[in-house]
């Protein structure tokens, strides 16, 4: 494939940060997108509604659908995507974009917090699969896609937030049981993460403020890398754990300068990026320091 023109997504999450970038690359192409997430009236400390994404999409040149929809819940969801198949005559890409993290210890974690990370980032992610997939099986080239890390077993990505790291790697072992699970009907199912921080208001308002969204990349960088996967062969190209700019670099990307939101400031690496991951040539990042210290330098 060349092109998302006509194509269908349904984006969980998509009223801002990543998932809006997913939805607006696509956007640039005519495609159609169902933006599914909560925000229905502006937030404080939340850019962006179902209604403002919707407009940003159709004024990049797509066709939007904004649904209120918690992902937590079952005719939500349901309704969600049959009214996106009403809407636009089918479905092609599936986006796993909705995520709640608390960066807490055991001892700080309450079990509201744990049921609300489960229920949305390993169960919501499931679910939205789950309902996609009869729906997938009936397009040429169907993707799904979770915003989740390689399945990198280090104690160090447990020890200070063991809650969030389960419900992060809920959403990856999906893509491992799916992909396997649904490679005979050439359904693709691939995950894909940020090499480093990204601009948005998770970073900001959890991880470092100011100081740690001047050392990240735009949400520009993991639009672009799911749009490279989006036209990838199904039937090829699957059960893959991709890191954005390595996409980017495959897809003959060789200058990510544009990407930086302060080019004076060094990149600094995300949670779950594999030690042994080598970037694309040029790129430097820095070593995420641990959430304690990472919350006090804010």
């Amino acid at each position: 494939m060349a092109s998302l023109k006509g194509k269908t997504l349904f984006i969980s999450g998509g009223s801002r940060g990543i998932g809006l970038a997913i939805a607006l690359r696509a956007a640039r192409d005519g495609a159609n997108v169902a933006i599914a997430a909560k925000t229905a009236e502006p937030h404080p400390k939340l850019q962006g509604t179902i209604y403002t994404a919707a407009d940003e999409v159709r004024a990049a040149g797509g066709n939007a659908l904004p649904i209120l929809c918690d992902i937590r819940d079952e005719a939500q969801v349901i309704a969600a995507i049959d009214k996106t198949v009403g809407e636009f005559g089918g479905l092609d890409i599936c986006v796993n974009n909705a995520s709640a993290i608390s960066l807490t210890n055991s001892q700080n974690t309450d079990m509201k917090r744990f049921d609300l990370m489960m229920g949305i980032n390993t169960r919501g992610t499931f679910m939205v699969s789950k309902y996609c997939i009869p729906h997938l099986k009936k397009a040429e080239n169907p993707h799904i896609l979770m915003l989740s890390p390689p399945l990198d077993m280090k104690p160090k990505w447990f020890e200070h937030s063991t809650a969030y790291t389960l419900a992060k790697f809920g959403m990856s072992m999906c893509v491992l049981g799916l992909s396997g699970e649904q490679k005979r009907a050439g359904i693709a199912v691939n995950a894909l993460w940020p090499r480093t921080t990204i601009a948005t208001a998770a970073v900001g308002n959890l991880l470092g403020g100011d100081a740690m969204m001047r050392a990240s990349r735009t949400p520009e960088i993991m639009g672009d890398a799911a749009y490279e996967i989006f036209l990838k062969p199904s039937r090829e190209f699957t059960g893959q754990f991709c890191i954005d700019d390595k996409v980017l670099y495959e897809a003959g990307v060789t200058d990510f300068e544009r990407y930086r939101v302060d080019p004076s400031v060094p990149l600094m690496s995300d949670f779950f990026v594999p030690d042994d991951d080598v970037p694309p040539p040029g790129v430097s990042v820095r070593t995420l320091p641990s959430v304690d210290a990472a919350k006090a330098k804010g």
